[in-house]
């Protein structure tokens, strides 16, 4: 099970939670332009009650050791800042995926890349991860620097690996991060 709740330097991350809704989705609304192109999830802007169902859903895997999203708040104020979470692709491996987005009037401050490495942290130290990856959109140069920041190294991209939400075609970037590069970093 992943040890949450978990602070950082700035951040507080823990578990996905429905009574959590409203803050989500008012960031949600406030980002949903940077968010469309990139996450399949932004297709189109989902009402309050849809994003309750999403997060009691999340929550439900959560403690089912399923999946793993995470919700991040700022120590500070409360405030909710961020979604990200590791997510279970190969549990004979293991191997993990770490997705991410950030609200519009948090983003430039280094916040996803804290959440990240403390996400790395926990997969290879609690969950016994052998490889963590981080894919995106080729295109998506923020979601990209964000990965290299945080260690992750560029393996490969894959060509016209999916579609975006306007149904063109889009390459992946696909990052990773393995157990000896952790284990040399200590």
């Amino acid at each position: 099970m992943l040890p949450l709740p978990k602070e950082t330097a700035r951040l507080i991350l823990r578990s996905p939670s429905a009574q959590d809704a409203p803050v989500v989705q008012q960031a949600v609304e406030e980002s949903f332009a940077d968010l469309h192109p990139w996450m399949p999830w932004a297709e189109s802007l989902q009402t309050l009650e849809e994003t309750r169902a999403f997060l009691a859903g999340a929550e439900s895997r959560f403690h089912l050791g399923e999946d793993f999203g995470v919700t991040g708040f700022l120590q500070e104020s409360g405030e909710f800042v961020l979604g990200t979470g590791l997510h279970p692709r190969n549990w004979r491996v293991p191997r993990f995926e770490i997705g991410y987005w950030c609200r519009t009037s948090m983003q430039g401050r280094g916040l996803v890349t804290e959440a990240v490495m403390a996400l790395t942290r926990m997969a290879f130290e609690a969950m016994g991860a052998n490889r963590v990856e981080i894919r995106c959109d080729a295109r998506n140069t923020r979601s990209c620097r964000v990965a290299e920041r945080a260690g992750y190294r560029l393996e490969a991209t894959l060509r016209n690996d999916d579609r975006a939400n306007d149904g063109s075609l889009r390459d992946t970037a696909v990052y990773a991060f393995l157990r000896s590069d952790f284990d040399d970093r200590g």
